[in-house]
């Protein structure tokens, strides 16, 4: 004997016991108006009696749209941008719209342009580009769409809406915290000199330093990892070195283990600060002092944005600005 797995009910048996026109039931599913509130709560009783999940197909009987939207993801799993994409998609489900998500280790051309064509194909209504190089960015924007394009940036482009953290606010946020406890001479360690995000952080590191009269030297150029920190760390010049800001956590792992084990104690002897606020952060030894971006509004927000290009708004989304999280990496000199 075989067992029957159950029919997944349709639009149309809604409609039929609901005793109305698929159309009807469309209208009701995507709140449109011109329905009986006798009739819609016919629907929405049919609906919960027969656990019917609608598709995007069935709501697109009536809209002629998709609700669909196409997500290019490219990169390693990096802290930020992989948070920000978890955020976006569950406020695209909760806004009941459906994502196809390309994702990508590199931003090699010809898979990018194949990846947008599969979208366009699928009648997707717009575009989300997460990812931390610039690179990816400039090939989608390079394409010209017909369809609104959303990307994780932190600075403005022509032609694209562009939502993030104040990346070199918080840079400047940072360097800041160093020199009010006493430091003088405040070393930077960057991320990839290809990451929009690394090169504002690295700008705002040295305006802050240029506008209060302090030095600073760049430890090197990072890819975000802990053993590119550690490799820093284990060659930088130690004779100066009081205070280091540092691109992101992950590198700050790193860096403050081969200070370790070079006999320089943290921060008896250099004090870090670093960026993200990863969940490990709090548990390191010390507790690392870094700057909590808030990717749950980022990836949000980048969904308000791209469905408000859809439905052909301009949609003015600030800024979030990177909250300093004052902990036991940094202390004070003298």
């Amino acid at each position: 004997m075989t067992e029957e797995t159950p029919r997944q009910s349709t639009i149309f048996d809604v409609a039929r016991l609901a005793g109305v026109s698929h159309q009807t039931v469309s209208r009701v599913l995507n709140n449109l108006p011109n329905v009986r509130p006798s009739t819609r709560q016919r629907v929405e009783d049919a609906i919960k009696k027969l656990r019917y999940v609608p598709s995007p197909a069935a709501r697109a009987l009536v809209t002629r749209r998709s609700r669909t939207i196409g997500l290019i993801a490219t990169g390693g799993p990096e802290f930020g941008p992989s948070t920000t994409l978890l955020y976006f998609n569950a406020a695209a489900r909760h806004a009941s719209w459906s994502v196809f998500t390309a994702n990508m280790i590199d931003s090699e051309p010809n898979s990018i342009r194949t990846a947008i064509g599969a979208f366009l194909r699928q009648n997707v209504e717009g575009i989300a580009v997460i990812t931390a190089h610039q690179g990816t960015v400039d090939i989608v924007a390079g394409m010209e769409l017909t369809i609104p394009l959303v990307a994780l940036e932190a600075t403005s482009r022509p032609g694209i809406t562009t939502v993030g953290a104040d990346q070199y606010a918080g840079a400047r946020r940072a360097v800041a915290h160093l020199a009010e406890l006493g430091h003088r001479d405040i070393a930077h360690l960057a991320g990839p000199s290809d990451s929009v995000d690394s090169r504002e952080r690295s700008r705002g590191w040295r305006d802050e330093l240029s506008e209060r009269g302090l030095s600073g030297q760049i430890i090197g150029d990072g890819d975000w990892t802990p053993s590119s920190g550690y490799r820093f760390g284990a060659e930088c010049d130690l004779d100066r070195l009081t205070a280091v800001f540092v691109s992101n956590d992950q590198m700050s792992v790193g860096l403050i283990h081969a200070l370790t084990e070079r006999g320089r104690t943290v921060p008896g002897d250099v004090s870090i600060v670093g960026f993200d606020d990863i969940p490990e952060s709090a548990y390191l030894a010390p507790p690392l002092t870094t700057m909590r971006q808030d990717f749950q509004q980022i990836g949000e927000g980048m969904l308000a944005a791209l469905l408000a290009r859809i439905n052909g708004e301009s949609p003015t989304i600030a800024p979030s600005i990177p909250q300093l999280i004052e902990r036991a990496s940094t202390r004070r000199l003298g």
